[in-house]
């Protein structure tokens, strides 16, 4: 009887305790199926072009698969000069809820145009990040400097 009762709490206790992990997994925890699905975003700062420093908005939209690959479009004020853009790349998220972006903004013919590349922090369960600009590259080869950060949401955030 004795026995069969610690049994039973045991059992009890590693069940409890295996439904937290899961938990955790699934909203505390950042990884590539936490940050999987459809997210908005905004990016403001200044580019340096090699005429000078421009003014830059950004305002997208795109869809985050299970492996970290991404495709969306944007439309950017470089300067006051507005642009669409589509884009694609990957996103990868550390355990500590730390990543990185890649992106290749593409014309309509699928060319890319310039590549960049931002540090990101997941915050509220991945269902939102913020991100700074580390490198911009034209695609004749020449790098820009920045100063610009991103806001994203996801677009349906899972409920707690």
């Amino acid at each position: 009887m004795k026995h069969t009762f610690v049994r039973t709490i045991f059992l009890a206790t590693l069940l409890l305790s295996l439904a937290a992990i899961a938990s955790a997994q699934d909203f505390g925890m950042c990884s590539a199926f936490g940050v999987a699905g459809e997210w908005g975003y905004s990016e403001t700062g200044t580019l340096y072009l090699p005429s000078g420093p421009v003014p830059y908005v950004v305002l997208g939209k795109f869809t985050v698969d299970l492996a970290g690959n991404y495709t969306g479009q944007r439309t950017a004020s470089v300067g006051g000069n507005i642009s669409s853009t589509n884009l694609k790349g990957t996103i990868t998220v550390n355990s500590d809820c730390t990543g990185t972006q890649t992106i290749s903004l593409l014309d309509n013919s699928g060319n890319v145009t310039s590549t960049a590349t931002k540090n990101l922090v997941f915050v509220d369960y991945a269902r939102e990040y913020f991100g700074i600009l580390t490198s911009v590259t034209l695609a004749n080869g020449v790098s820009l400097n920045s100063a610009m950060t991103t806001t994203a949401k996801k677009l349906f955030p899972r409920q707690l």
